[in-house]
């Protein structure tokens, strides 16, 4: 299969989670990158961040639209969050990329298995609670620039439990997260992207801003314990392989 083919497809996928899920399509962004269309893992994580930035801006726009994202909490979710970011971008250009691979696999083994479990599903406004909410968006801008992935993952069952948001909400606001944090480590690795494949990440980032808009249409018809059950288990195989992949 060509590689034109193969990023279409997984463009398509990746947009698909993001759209419907606020979330976890950048997870399987650098290992479709690694495995499927051969970059390495310093090359796959700077890519994804391209390809994440542009699709959680598409999905963004949506969720505006449909009224779905606390701009005030996101706000301060993503503003922690930009310095980590930088600095762990920085950082991840001098890791060995075995460690880079393993420490992906390890993060997605995590987020599979939170998607897997029940999850709260208060529907009440509550105030936003600064300290925790600047002390997750730490965490998730520090792993946006380790790894290249925007942490929707963990931002929309974060928001959910520590400032009680009801799913459609962690949804939209956790694309605002995302695009915030992708961008400021995206900006430490300006030189890098210079040897990008864009024959490679302009369709595969096509695909998944079509896929985005799907996904949030997906994500009205069919139930969200469904859609994150799913995309759990295909998470926790390639996490699985990635492991393996690095240890062996």
């Amino acid at each position: 299969m060509s590689a034109l083919i193969l990023a279409l497809v997984a463009g398509a996928v990746v947009g698909l989670a993001l759209g419907a899920l606020g979330g976890g399509g950048s997870v399987l962004t650098v290992p479709a990158l690694i495995y499927l269309l051969g970059f390495t893992p310093a090359a796959a994580t700077t890519a994804s961040l391209i390809i994440v930035t542009a699709t959680s801006l598409t999905a963004l726009y949506a969720h505006a639209r449909s009224g779905t994202v606390r701009w005030r909490a996101g706000a301060l979710f993503a503003a922690a969050g930009l310095l980590p970011a930088v600095v762990a971008g920085a950082a991840a250009a001098r890791l060995p990329q075995p460690v880079l691979t393993a420490a992906f696999a390890v993060v997605a083994v995590l987020a599979a298995v939170r998607m897997l479990r029940p999850g709260r599903t208060d529907t009440g406004r509550t105030a936003v609670r600064p300290v925790k909410a600047a002390g997750v968006g730490a965490g998730l801008g520090a792993l946006t620039g380790l790894l290249g992935v925007g942490g929707g993952f963990l931002a929309v069952p974060a928001l959910v439990a520590v400032l009680t948001f009801e799913m459609q909400a962690a949804v939209g606001t956790s694309l605002l997260v995302i695009s915030a944090n992708s961008l400021a480590s995206l900006a430490t690795r300006g030189a890098t992207t210079a040897g990008v494949d864009w024959a490679v990440i302009a369709p595969f980032t096509g695909a998944a801003i079509l896929g985005a808009w799907d996904g949030k249409r997906l994500a009205a018809k069919v139930s969200g314990t469904l859609l994150r059950r799913a995309f759990a288990v295909m998470l926790l195989a390639v996490a699985v392989f990635m492991l393996v992949d690095a240890v062996v």
